[in-house]
């Protein structure tokens, strides 16, 4: 099997907390990224489910919301109109 070398960029701090889990899992970051491209060709895709959060689906409501004018409260002058309103 012949090799190649790729070049990625990546957050320093990403870069680190995966080295510390890989290094738990007895594996450096080589031998992690080989597992994960060789699961991927296997399972034709990602080895995992890509979705979007399901909080993404309610952060576009409540944005959709904001620019329709709909569902929105306040502001308000103190703490006890806000409980009022909360409590309603």
């Amino acid at each position: 099997m012949s090799t190649t070398t790729m070049t990625i960029r990546t957050d320093k701090e990403v870069k680190f907390q995966a080295q510390q889990i890989f290094s738990e899992l007895g594996m450096d970051m080589t031998t992690a990224i080989n597992v994960f491209l060789r699961q991927a060709i296997r399972q034709n895709g990602f080895p995992f489910p890509v979705t979007l959060p399901a909080s993404g689906k309610l952060t576009r409501e409540v944005m959709d919301d904001i620019a329709n004018d709909r569902n929105l409260h306040g502001p308000f002058n103190n703490v006890e109109s806000l409980m009022d309103d909360l409590n309603a």
